[in-house]
């Protein structure tokens, strides 16, 4: 099988995946998909290099985190504006705060959410994490911390009852 016919199998297979990671990431859909493609387009030149290497969707998500931090320096902050899609399924909070919790994700600024997805979404320890984006472990750890302080005070947790213990 050549090269071409390898990386199209690639991206049939993990497309999606890719998509969703690109989604926590970002978002929002669009956004997601222009990282996919870019990140895509930046495989696609490295794959001669990449095609002895078991995992080349590690490249694609790294370069994923990248070009979503460099967007973030450029832009600093952005105010997202839409309204999230119905989802299948997803976890609840309780008392109805689920909108208040994507608003305050969505107010983040870029590398707070981009450590947050990286930590809870790819599940990646704080070395892996600032590899992933060029930072210093301490530097993860700082913005993680900040991030979920944010969260915390735009999403009070609810107090311990008898009805809502577990």
């Amino acid at each position: 099988m050549d090269a071409d016919a390898r990386f199209a199998e690639f991206v049939a297979e993990r497309g999606d995946a890719l998509l969703r990671y690109g989604y926590m990431l970002a978002g929002n859909p669009h956004d997601a998909a222009d990282l996919v493609q870019e990140a895509l387009l930046k495989l696609r030149g490295a794959w001669p290099r990449l095609r002895r290497k078991e995992n080349p969707e590690s490249y694609a998500r790294t370069t994923m985190a990248r070009l979503h931090i460099a967007t973030w320096r450029l832009r600093r902050r952005e105010l997202l504006a839409w309204e999230l899609p119905e989802l299948e399924h997803h976890d609840r909070l309780p008392g109805g705060d689920e909108r208040r919790m994507w608003q305050a994700l969505a107010g983040l600024p870029r590398k707070q959410r981009a450590v947050l997805v990286l930590r809870y979404y790819e599940q990646l320890d704080d070395a892996e994490i600032a590899a992933v984006l060029g930072i210093s472990r301490g530097t993860v750890r700082s913005q993680a911390a900040r991030a979920l302080d944010k969260l915390r005070a735009a999403v009070p947790a609810e107090p311990m009852t008898r009805g809502n213990a577990r």
